[in-house]
């Protein structure tokens, strides 16, 4: 008899599912995204929980002066479907009703998206910008997607067997189980570990700053605690009240989402008294998004990936044309590197020792199209971007930025580039879905050993490894270190290879597909979520 699934409410504060619906601002979002399809596509009893963003996440632009700033526009979508449903919860000893709307396109996987900006509320703001605001903007939203989520589910009918919370953001849903027992007649410890029976946990960064935490004073004056006291709080994620903290002691299991992120997660939350255990499921990328459909043949030579990627890549250069007016060589080793603008990622280390490109920028025989987008709150990723399109007025042939990075132009480079680049600041990359992304492509991957990487990483025969895995507590020099070993990479392999070595290029690319198009696809994901994660545990904290 054939074993039944678990039916599983995920929640995100974010979906990247299509770049039309601008319900994302970068990599959980498209995560989730992959995720909500994953389960769509090998019919897994799954139903996503969000918010229905009305002015999504920032917008970045750059004027004539080369002067960058944030804007927002109002996004309507005709294609939501009205439930019917609306819930309430309380915010700042007001009553706030949710809406909730359906995104119908997943058939066993739906999305229900609450909405706060109708004609009941005062605060119909809470649903307006993603990551907008400051803590008490975020808190109330979290009790829209938290609180409010689950009473959504409750108002819907569907049956739960476990609530998967992406990222902290979702912790207040935590609370809500536990009340509902409380209210049944349960105390609070009995409610507590009730609660966590049916709980799992995705952590994301590893960046301190990263996990965020909020002042119980804070907490108490939006009505986020829903009435468990200062000492019950205190137990739950400490005071102030860590969102990340609160979630591993909710949860009965937790995931890091690589091997090397595994390492790290379980050694920055060690002395957490009464974690879950954190094991490892590395993300994947659901493939009919993400990869070109003339990149998923099964290739009979390596010449035939490179005719098709050779296809692909002028679509590209045409692309770049169309946007910046620049037209790029596509003889030329053309670099892609794009991605969330934080200071970590070192979106400009590339030209730490400027003179070492100079004459290859000079000549194009290295082209380097970058994106990205800093959050609006954020001046040390907003100044690499202004530095980035510096570097592009100083070589205007050869370096491009291209600005407010959205979906379409994720898909785009990843698909076209020759090179994919990553240099993050090791160990601070949590996985990096891009180069997966780009590897499938047959687009070579050229990054520091962190994230998804060494998992994948064949030096020389399926892409390069940056320099090794040491690191200095010191990110200066943290910073020379790993730039002396980019050029290397680059200047001795990389660039020598392509101009010199044609036929182990596209050995390389050939490689690169096949080594990463199954692991590294959303299905072995999935499945490994319902078998690890999800599965009913006797024993698991």
């Amino acid at each position: 008899m054939e074993k039944k699934l678990p039916k599983v409410a995920y929640f995100c504060m974010e979906y990247g599912l299509d770049n039309s619906f601008k319900i994302y601002s970068g990599g959980l979002g498209i995560l989730a995204g992959d995720h909500l399809k994953g389960a769509k596509d090998n019919n897994l009893p799954l139903v996503g929980i969000g918010l229905k963003w009305k002015q999504g996440y920032v917008e970045q632009k750059t004027d004539e002066n080369g002067n960058l700033y944030d804007c927002y526009r109002q996004y309507k979508y005709d294609f939501l479907e009205d439930t019917g449903v609306k819930v309430k919860v309380r915010i700042r000893q007001d009553d706030v009703y949710c809406k909730v709307w359906k995104v119908d396109c997943f058939g066993n996987a739906p999305l229900y998206l609450l909405d706060t900006d109708i004609e009941e509320n005062g605060q119909r703001w809470i649903t307006g910008q993603l990551y907008g605001g400051f803590s008490e903007d975020r808190i109330a939203q979290e009790i829209v997607l938290g609180i409010g989520g689950v009473r959504a589910l409750r108002a819907l009918g569907h049956e739960v067997d476990v609530y998967h919370f992406n990222e902290g953001h979702a912790v207040l849903a935590g609370l809500e189980l536990m009340r509902e027992k409380i209210q049944q007649g349960l105390g609070f410890h009995e409610a507590w570990e009730t609660t966590r029976k049916e709980v799992v946990f995705t952590t994301h960064t590893p960046i301190q700053a990263g996990n965020e935490q909020h002042s119980i004073e804070t907490l108490f004056y939006m009505g986020a605690n829903l009435n468990f006291t200062v000492d019950q709080m205190n137990q739950i994620g400490g005071v102030p009240f860590n969102m990340t903290v609160a979630a591993l002691r909710l949860s009965r299991k937790a995931n890091a989402v690589a091997a090397l992120h595994n390492e790290t997660a379980n050694d920055m939350w060690k002395d957490v008294e009464g974690k879950s255990n954190i094991v490892g499921i590395t993300n994947a990328v659901h493939r009919g998004t993400w990869v070109d459909e003339r990149m998923m043949q099964d290739f009979q030579s390596p010449e035939d990936v490179w005719n098709s990627h050779m296809e692909i890549k002028k679509e590209l250069i045409n692309f770049v044309e169309g946007r910046k007016g620049i037209k790029l060589n596509p003889n030329a080793l053309l670099i892609g590197f794009s991605r969330r603008a934080a200071t970590y990622k070192r979106s400009n280390l590339i030209f730490r020792d400027e003179e070492k490109l100079e004459g290859l920028l000079e000549k194009g025989e290295v082209q380097i199209i970058f994106s990205g987008k800093a959050h609006p709150l954020d001046d040390g990723g907003k100044h690499i971007i202004l530095d980035l399109i510096r570097m592009s007025k100083k070589y205007p042939q050869s370096v491009v930025f291209i600005e407010n990075y959205d979906m379409e132009i994720g898909q785009i480079l990843t698909r076209g580039c020759d090179v994919w680049l990553n240099n993050p600041r090791r160990p601070n990359e949590a996985s990096g879905t891009s180069g997966m992304k780009a590897a499938m492509n047959g687009v070579l991957n050229c990054s520091i050993l962190d994230g998804w990487w060494p998992e994948a990483c064949q030096h020389g025969v399926n892409g390069w490894a940056i320099g090794d895995e040491v690191v200095l507590e010191n990110t200066e020099e943290q910073d020379v270190r790993d730039a002396k070993a980019l050029y290397d990479t680059l200047l001795n392999e990389v660039v020598p290879t392509y101009y010199s070595n044609p036929t182990k290029w596209r050995d390389m690319m050939l490689a690169s597909i096949n080594s990463t198009k199954d692991f590294f696809s959303v299905d072995r994901m999935v499945k490994e979520y319902y078998e690890v994660l999800y599965a009913p545990m006797e024993d698991t904290y």
